[in-house]
């Protein structure tokens, strides 16, 4: 388990990081989505996901059982705000395609 998620974390990765550098802005901005969700699966490996353990305090208990709640609500609080930035960096994108006419990072086109 350990190692197919941290073979899809490094996947992600390299694929995120090889999309931000290409030229055209909507490659860049699925790039950091990509980026983003390998950040989101890195801090659950790191946080040790257990499944069918109670993040909550009851009776009877071991606290060594229970998960820990704060890497979920850090990766909840991630994807809030990655939609959030998405959702600008898309606009920002269109305006600027509707200014320049192209969608090159730059702004201008490569000569052929």
């Amino acid at each position: 388990m350990e190692l197919v998620l941290s073979i899809g974390i490094g996947i992600m990765t390299g694929s995120g990081v090889w999309l931000i550098l290409r030229p055209r802005t909507y490659q860049v901005i699925v790039g950091l989505s990509l980026l983003s969700y390998a950040v989101n699966l890195f801090i659950f490996a790191v946080g040790g996901v257990k499944s069918d353990a109670a993040p909550l305090l009851e009776e009877g208990v071991a606290v060594s059982t229970m998960t820990d709640p704060v890497p979920h609500a850090l990766v909840l609080t991630a994807i809030v705000i990655g939609f959030a930035t998405t959702a600008l960096f898309l606009v920002v994108l269109l305006a600027a395609r509707g200014l320049t006419g192209t969608d090159h990072v730059d702004g201008r086109e490569q000569p052929k």
